[in-house]
């Protein structure tokens, strides 16, 4: 006979696993509707009313619904505690309500679900002490701030700047975590905190004098990607096989990316018209290229999903370089190249969708056998 306390484990654990997957079709949903809504804005015609608040709201609904809910998942399965899932499950629900028109609702849900992330990022500090885990907190600080100037009606790259802050911050304090047993020089360590440092610092001062926050801003951005640059573990695994390789290149991709987002953010600042540059250089550049390196790991360890790698997953890859270079040119070629970039952006989110779909197929075949 089973006695209560595993068997209340057991529940515990299926009722976990049930809310993780309906976070992941939140997140899914906000990601869509996040895309629909870039395509309005860069010139794509989309037909309905949800697709126009899309449109209007697209930064909130990919930082903070997608990334917010999808990162904050990734919290609450490290905590494994179900009172963690109550930040992802708020940051999936003001999705729903910034494209039904309720944008107040929605943006103050956003800024609560930033706060209960906090919450859980300060809980992961005080389990595991160490400087990855404080920049994950200061990360999350930085989305409060985000969604907070965004509820109560800034309109500002600023806001840009914090929501920016928070997903580079994040990936940084992970890249620095799964990267932590390397060896690095002695200096490593306080060049990464004094660029970061900059980085707030920018953000900080552009709502004040946004020249210079965004000149600082900019700045702190390209010296980050030198910094991951030079001591990312990327940088020897891209001379590996498989799996490993694929990550690298991802990996090195981004954050040459983010060093063209940063001298956009600096050069928009004095007037040059590449703040789409600068935007989608990190929002798809940086940030995508993070996340098509990371999925094949991330996924089976926050969903449960068992993937199986091949090299086919370099086909979306390239096709976000070049939809992202085609977009990149069009102030200069006019604006039918960043409908097309745009286009390209969603073909290669399409292709990696379908390529996931094909290593859980690859995987199951395989161990089936």
């Amino acid at each position: 006979m089973v006695s209560a306390g595993p068997a209340r484990r057991a529940d515990r654990r299926r009722a976990q696993a049930r809310w993780r997957v309906a976070l992941a079709l939140g997140a899914a949903a906000a990601l869509v509707l996040g895309v629909g809504g870039g395509l309005l804005r860069a010139g794509v015609p989309v037909e309905g009313a949800a697709w126009a608040w899309a449109g209007v709201q697209h930064a909130a609904l990919m930082i903070g619904a997608f990334f917010g809910t999808v990162i904050g998942l990734e919290r609450a399965v490290a905590l494994g505690h179900p009172a963690a899932y109550a930040a992802p499950a708020a940051t999936a629900a003001a999705a729903v309500l910034l494209v039904f028109g309720a944008q107040a609702a929605g943006a103050w849900l956003l800024v609560a679900g930033a706060l209960a992330f906090t919450l859980d990022s300060a809980l992961i500090v005080r389990r595991q002490p160490a400087l990855h885990t404080a920049l994950l907190l200061a990360a999350a600080m930085a989305f409060v701030m985000g969604a907070g100037a965004w509820a109560a009606g800034v309109r500002h790259d600023g806001v840009h700047a914090w929501w920016f802050t928070f997903l580079v911050v994040t990936i940084a304090a992970e890249r620095l975590e799964m990267t932590r047993l390397m060896q690095r020089r002695r200096a490593a360590a306080p060049l990464l905190v004094a660029v970061l440092v900059a980085l707030y610092a920018g953000a900080a001062v552009s709502f004040a004098a946004a020249r210079a926050g965004h000149l600082v801003f900019g700045a702190a951005l390209v010296a980050l990607a030198a910094w991951l640059g030079a001591f990312d573990i990327a940088r020897r695994t891209v001379r590996a096989t498989g799996l490993p390789r694929y990550m690298a290149v991802c990996l090195l991709l981004g954050y040459a990316w983010l060093a063209v987002g940063g001298a956009a953010w600096a050069l928009a600042a004095v007037g040059e018209p590449v703040r789409d540059i600068a935007l989608h250089a990190l929002g798809l550049g940086f940030v995508i290229s993070m996340v098509m390196a990371h999925a094949l790991v991330i996924l089976p360890a926050v969903v449960g999903v068992k993937l199986e790698y091949a090299g086919v997953f370099y086909l979306p890859l390239v096709l976000l370089q070049v939809s992202l270079v085609a977009r990149s040119v069009a102030p200069w070629a006019g604006p039918a190249w960043r409908a097309a970039g745009a286009l390209g952006h969603v073909v290669a989110f399409v292709v990696f969708a379908l390529c996931l779909v094909q290593a859980r197929r690859r995987w199951q075949r395989l161990h089936t056998r």
